[in-house]
């Protein structure tokens, strides 16, 4: 049964539906600062999830809860409200980005024994402190850095603002991150049916070892940028995403370069290829 798909992904929609509901009640029935009921709900949101990927034995029980959660925060909280251009263009892209990504999710999961090579790799050398290092930096890490990115999109709908050209310049910030991050995707896809070389040499790929991770980074700087534009004092709304960056620069990329390079080649590949820019070395 754990490796029936179809059962997977009503389970994957039943933990997560719940966890909207249960997230959206919280969020209604706490009384305090903005700032503080959305980390509140963050904090209880993933330890629900958390609880199910021990239950189900694989914490990628997880993995959607990147994507899906600034969806719900920001549909939600601009729910009723009356949007000007400002706060509709961040929120579309947004929705756009998340449902993008939860699709490619959803096209790499196979089912309830599914387990992301991170999470595993974790696992096989933390031993006996493994649920210690699943809950904190697997779950509650990742999920604090997406509250942050998260915050100027919830901030911006309180606020009476107007478009400026900051605004429309942090959309095309985001919306060429998603593409960016769309389109390696889809790459690395059709290159993981038949792997023909170590390392993938085609498409983006060519010129970036990690073109995925850049679009992800730029993809909240572009909403920083379109937040901060019209509300300039809020400029600590920019802590998302230097906080996301330093999580891919810092844990991500460290993982992903040391699992490539054990393959044959890693040095000359390596040599020839930017880490993060697409453009030819």
């Amino acid at each position: 049964m754990r490796k029936s798909r179809p059962l997977g992904f009503l389970i994957i929609f039943a933990i997560y539906a719940a966890t909207t509901v249960g997230g959206i009640f919280l969020f209604n029935a706490l009384e305090g600062n903005l700032w503080l009921k959305l980390l509140i709900v963050e904090v209880a949101t993933t330890t629900f999830v958390y609880i199910f990927s021990v239950l189900l034995n694989t914490a990628s029980v997880y993995d959607p809860f990147w994507s899906v959660q600034p969806i719900v925060i920001g549909i939600a909280y601009a729910w009723g409200k009356d949007l000007s251009v400002a706060q509709i263009l961040p929120l579309v892209i947004v929705c756009i980005w998340g449902v993008r990504l939860t699709a490619n999710w959803a096209y790499t999961f196979t089912g309830m024994q599914y387990q992301d090579w991170r999470y595993t790799m974790l696992k096989e050398k933390t031993g006996p402190f493994y649920q210690i290092i699943n809950y904190i930096g697997i779950h509650m890490v990742p999920s604090l850095v997406v509250y942050l990115c998260v915050l100027p999109l919830v901030y911006v709908m309180d606020f009476a603002v107007t478009a400026n050209v900051g605004t429309y310049i942090g959309a095309v910030v985001m919306l060429g991150a998603t593409i960016l991050e769309a389109v390696a995707d889809i790459q690395m896809q059709n290159y993981r049916k038949t792997r023909p070389t170590p390392f993938i040499h085609v498409g983006l790929w060519k010129y970036s070892r990690h073109p995925n991770y850049l679009g992800e980074i730029s993809m909240w700087w572009g909403l920083a940028i379109c937040v901060v534009s019209v509300l300039p004092s809020m400029w600590y709304l920019f802590a998302g995403a230097f906080v996301n960056t330093m999580l891919f620069c810092f844990v991500s990329l460290p993982m992903a370069e040391t699992r490539q390079s054990r393959k044959e080649g890693w040095a000359e590949y390596k040599k020839q290829t930017r880490l993060l820019l697409p453009f030819k070395k």
